[in-house]
């Protein structure tokens, strides 16, 4: 009686949750022939050129830690770092033995897998490497980009949600979708999953709005962006904490279940520690890297 009373109650549930197919949403903007334009595409563009606006925007505050002539320089090595050190952590972190393989599938940047740690990674050695060559402050350039890392989460997390990818666990809240758990060619859904915690959104208010507030008050209203550390620490304890949270209500990847299983954790929560720990430390410790601001006059070279 029991077990008919709960496949009766899941049927229901299925029946109510938003079907993915009724969105009329799909991972293609548009094809022509072999060529496709992707919405994931178009959100890397979007949170980049977003980000590149906002930083000219904090760049022509006093106290700025180089001057807007360095930008154009530092968005290039930051997008490469995007790139590089988001496909390269995925490899890494996630599937490292099935690259180990196939490697020539590394390059194969179209068929996905980025890692946002790996690619935290990468902006931050690209940061360093144009701070060392304009004799810049690194430290204090990361508290200007971290500010500007919000608009590519949430661009970022909507892609995910109209690739139908990266879902929440199963459900039963009014909310919940039935995503699309396989396309054909076309980008045409062809069946559909249980409903689920449409956990891309979620990541997409507290990554991308929610983190967006809580520096840009830090940046406008306080003194923050006169401690070096700051800012970034509060970036990366903000982003650790928000991921590691919904980690508990988001489905593993397939090839990742029994890692959790194993270990108690996701993937994403794991790395996500070492970001907690570091965020604690740089909040806790700016205060004593105060007296090294030094503001970048817009006509002079600088130099740290």
């Amino acid at each position: 009686m029991i077990d008919a009373l709960t496949t009766s109650a899941a049927a229901a549930n299925a029946v109510s949750a938003i079907r993915y197919t009724d969105l009329h949403l799909s991972p293609i903007v548009f094809q022509i022939g072999a060529f496709s334009l992707r919405w994931y595409s178009l959100a890397y563009l979007a949170g980049i050129v977003a980000g590149w606006w906002y930083l000219m925007k904090l760049l022509g505050q006093p106290g700025a830690p180089m001057a807007k002539r360095h930008a154009d320089d530092m968005v290039f090595y930051a997008t490469l770092g995007i790139i590089l050190g988001g496909r390269l952590g995925y490899v890494l972190f996630y599937k490292p033995l099935d690259y180990l393989q196939h490697p020539v599938e590394i390059v194969r940047l179209w068929d996905g897998g980025m890692s946002f740690h790996g690619g935290v990674i990468g902006v931050s050695l690209g940061i360093m490497w144009m701070a060392r060559k304009h004799r810049l402050d690194w430290l204090r350039i990361h508290d200007y980009v971290a500010c500007c890392v919000p608009f590519g989460l949430f661009f970022g997390r909507l892609a995910n949600f109209v690739n139908s990818e990266l879902w929440g666990s199963i459900t039963t809240v009014p909310w919940a979708v039935r995503f699309c758990e396989s396309f054909d060619a076309a980008g045409v859904c062809t069946a559909l999953g249980p409903p689920r915690h449409p956990s891309q959104l979620y990541e997409a208010a507290l990554e991308g709005i929610v983190l967006f507030a809580i520096l840009a008050f830090a940046f406008w209203k306080t003194r923050a962006r006169y401690k070096p550390g700051l800012l970034v620490g509060l970036f990366i304890l903000g982003y650790g904490l928000i991921r590691f949270g919904l980690e508990f209500i988001r489905e593993p990847d397939a090839h990742l279940v029994h890692f959790a299983q194993e270990t108690g954790l996701h993937m994403g929560q794991w790395l996500s520690l070492p970001m907690i720990l570091g965020g604690l430390y740089l909040v806790f410790t700016a205060n004593k890297r105060t007296e090294r601001v030094r503001p970048v006059p817009a006509d002079e070279p600088a130099a740290t």
